[in-house]
């Protein structure tokens, strides 16, 4: 009679998941506060101008960003100003169907008021800008505002 059974093997005893899901919000939680979002990569330099009367933007969803300037891959694109749909360079022809895109890809009750940003480089002229509001007037995206850095207003003196 000894207190030792060799012919019997013991169970293995249940792992315990009790403290699986705090693991899983402990990372989940790490990767909501390191990831960042990137809303597209970078193909046009832009250097915007200075504003003294500025508002920010509440929802950002509902903005589409047209940028407009010199490339930063002069090799690839030139050395002329070009204009920047999403994450790719497109032409004056382009924005009409960009636009309807980005229309139908959104809700039916947000579609009244999205608004398409044009971020300008301080130094291109004029001219790729108006070509770019003509574009958004034939495809009636009537409501565009200007991209800015913030400045301090200066006040003139009046004598």
């Amino acid at each position: 009679m000894s207190k030792f059974n060799k012919g019997k093997k013991k169970k293995m005893q249940a792992l315990s998941t009790a403290s699986l899901p705090d693991i899983i919000f402990i990372l989940l939680f790490f990767f909501m506060v390191t990831t960042v979002m990137r809303e597209q990569d970078v193909i046009v330099e832009v250097k915007v101008p200075d504003a003294s009367e500025i508002v920010k933007i509440k929802k950002r969803e509902l903005v589409d960003y047209i940028n407009i300037g010199i490339p930063v891959d002069i090799d690839l694109y030139g050395s002329q100003p070009v204009i920047q749909l999403d994450g790719a360079i497109g032409d004056l022809d382009k924005i009409g169907p960009w636009i309807a895109n980005n229309k139908d890809a959104r809700d039916e009750a947000v579609q009244s008021k999205i608004v398409t940003s044009l971020k300008v480089d301080k130094d291109t002229k004029m001219r790729i800008v108006t070509d770019v509001k003509q574009e958004l007037r034939k495809a009636e995206a009537l409501k565009i505002m200007y991209s800015s850095s913030a400045k301090e207003r200066t006040v003139s003196a009046k004598k």
